[in-house]
């Protein structure tokens, strides 16, 4: 049984997809863009390129700031995007959202005596309310968020003071787990810990990132680190 369990949110435990396709949704129809679906598109492939650089060091604040405005200039609409970022980040701060089982595993792992501890990437004030809402924090016996830590997964000194935190912490008896190859896996990878990648979905892999385990469902991920 593992004794430490680093455990990625978004997408791996909350149900951020779901949030961002319904706010992004909402402010393409207050702003007059009919083809949803491309919209959607073109969001999500902008805003993936942007974590893609904060997760390569750059600076978040800007690059956020600016998302909307990139967006909505491919899509032939001119906004104040600094205003929709603001009003994106109110609704993903009620974005409560979580997966089916999310709860029921974390409960579980505690009850085992699993140290669970959540490492995620992020704005600090949404990932925390969030996890608040949505009535996991309780099950976390600590937050290690991005923002706060001034490094992004798979930045190895994102770790830092989770090893700081829990010093009998060892390659051995703790495991990172989460669904996205690049911050997830690459972060374990980089900081020499184990990994599980969390794949509901299927998802292919590639041969650039290789988790130590890959996972499809809560039952299967509570059976590996408890075995």
């Amino acid at each position: 049984m593992k004794k430490y369990a680093i455990i990625d949110l978004d997408d791996t435990l909350l149900d951020f997809t779901r949030g961002e396709n319904e706010g992004v949704t909402q402010l393409l129809r207050e702003n007059g863009v009919t083809d949803i679906q491309r919209g959607l598109a073109t969001y999500v492939q902008i805003n993936r390129n942007i974590w893609h650089q904060i997760e390569l060091g750059a600076d978040r604040a800007p690059l956020l700031n600016a998302r909307f405005t990139q967006a909505f200039n491919e899509l032939g609409v001119t906004v104040d995007g600094l205003a929709l970022e603001k009003q994106y980040k109110a609704m993903l701060d009620h974005n409560y959202y979580t997966l089916p089982g999310a709860a029921e595993l974390l409960a579980d792992l505690k009850h085992a005596g699993v140290t669970v501890i959540a490492g995620t990437n992020g704005t600090k004030s949404i990932q925390l309310n969030r996890l608040r809402g949505s009535n996991l924090a309780p099950y976390f016996d600590s937050i290690f968020i991005s923002e706060d830590v001034g490094f992004d997964k798979p930045d190895q000194r994102f770790f830092a003071p989770i090893f700081n935190h829990y010093p009998t912490m060892s390659a051995a008896n703790t495991v990172m787990i989460g669904d996205s190859l690049h911050s997830d896996i690459l972060g374990a990878t980089n900081a020499h810990l184990n990994s599980i990648w969390f794949n509901p979905h299927h998802q292919a892999g590639t041969a650039a990132y290789q988790p130590t385990y890959e996972v499809d469902s809560f039952t299967t991920l509570k059976q590996l680190l408890l075995a």
